[in-house]
């Protein structure tokens, strides 16, 4: 595919008109999404919005008089039904690994004790397992690693308490199939909590249709809802009031404006609330939903699944052609691929320092250590083109064959890579 083959499919794309919604900086080809989301154009002047007037003008007035409040409860229902979810399932709150310690309590504690294991991958991101090692070791347990996908299916014995398992692998881009291993897992006695951070708003997702336990994920990679943004939890409501999350702070509680000394947890989703919401960032991730709905008027996730598919398979394609001794890591399988490709170069060509060089001439990615090192590129088909798979794969083709790569100030590693 040329720049002119590119034009012909931007200029037909239906959701070409949503890139105008994001603020992307002239001569920058962003690919990167699966990290941190660009940054909508109306959320600068809605968080000002946010400071000079709700803040600085109505005080603490604004928890009644703008909602502040309600911030979680009406994130959560905004983002259900990208998850697959209803109204009131949902709770936007804290961080994803914050998050995933409440859901693996609780999902140990509807074990009663019977099991213990964890079971996950070690590809999988590592602040998951770390904290399934806090939580194992708080209730004696023990985490399971499988060694590959292929793995995981044997590991699902009468121990297994929990498959903990994150939807599209960070590494790799690969997809599981969430409701076959559900329907594994709970088939041997098993829970299922699901990592959605690299799924959410990105690729079709069913929590109730495949009837999974637990699940929790992030707002800032393609949901763009900033640095930092919160994250969210859901929990299946066949297990409302059969247990309770162990981070029991005052906004979860059934009355928390009562100021009882003792804890009386709020039904539902909304217990996993624990302190005080972040408003500004919360307004961020409201906002970067705004886009969200203009895509649901634009083919919805049918539409944005089509876009991504596409624009990953271009990539692929000219990977293949163009970059010598490129080994690509993401599935081939459109159904087992999430919006990303990873892909590894030959031995003695330092993936980090390409992927600087790439940074420098403007295409933006990422590199993440490890055997192999991987780059990865993330397409977000709310402002991704097909124009920018044609730019990606012309900048790392010339940048891998000329060597440009191989200069002093593409080597020297950042703190965040």
């Amino acid at each position: 595919m040329n720049l002119d083959d590119a034009k012909r499919l931007d200029a037909a794309d239906p959701l070409r008109s949503l890139r105008e919604l994001f603020a992307l900086p002239e001569g920058i080809t962003y690919l990167d999404g699966n990290s941190l989301g660009a940054c909508p154009k109306a959320t600068p002047e809605r968080i000002q919005r946010a400071v000079t007037q709700e803040w600085a003008q109505g005080l603490i007035k604004s928890w009644n008089s703008a909602g502040w409040i309600d911030l979680p409860r009406r994130l959560g229902d905004r983002l259900a039904p990208w998850l697959g979810a209803r109204p009131g399932e949902v709770l936007v709150a804290d961080s994803t690994s914050i998050n995933l310690y409440k859901v693996l309590h609780a999902a140990l504690q509807l074990q009663q004790g019977q099991r213990r294991v964890i079971v996950s991958e070690r590809s999988n991101f590592p602040t998951d397992n770390y904290i399934a090692q806090s939580v194992v070791r708080a209730h004696g347990g023990e985490l399971v690693l499988a060694e590959t996908p292929e793995d995981i299916p044997a590991l699902l014995d009468e121990r297994c308490a929990v498959l903990m398992l994150t939807h599209v692998n960070y590494r790799s881009g690969r997809m599981h199939d969430m409701g076959l291993l559900t329907r594994w897992a709970q088939q041997a006695g098993a829970l299922a909590v699901w990592d959605l951070a690299h799924s959410a708003g990105i690729v079709p997702v069913d929590l109730l249709g495949c009837a999974a336990d637990f699940a929790i994920g992030c707002g800032y990679k393609y949901l763009n809802g900033g640095p930092g943004a919160p994250a969210f939890v859901w929990m299946h409501p066949r297990h409302e009031g059969q247990v309770f999350q162990p981070l029991t702070g005052w906004l979860g509680h059934a009355h928390p404006f009562d100021f009882d000394s003792e804890y009386l947890p709020a039904p539902g989703i909304q217990q996993y609330q624990c302190g005080t919401p972040p408003v500004l960032a919360m307004t961020g991730l409201d906002t970067a939903l705004d886009v969200y709905d203009a895509a649901q008027q634009r083919g919805g996730m049918r539409a944005l699944r089509a876009k991504s598919l596409a624009l990953t398979e271009a990539f692929i394609a000219g990977v293949d052609a163009r970059v010598p001794g490129a080994e690509i890591h993401t599935p081939r399988d459109a159904a087992a691929r999430g919006s990303q490709v990873s892909l590894s170069l030959p031995e003695g060509v330092d993936g980090y320092a390409v992927m600087q060089a790439l940074i420098a001439r403007g295409v933006i990615g990422d590199f993440r250590a490890g055997v192999p090192e991987l780059l990865r590129f993330g397409f977000a088909p709310l402002y991704n083109s097909f124009a920018d798979v044609v730019q990606g794969v012309d900048a790392l083709a010339d940048v891998v064959t000329s060597g440009a790569w191989n200069a002093p100030e593409f080597t020297s590693r950042a703190k965040v890579t």
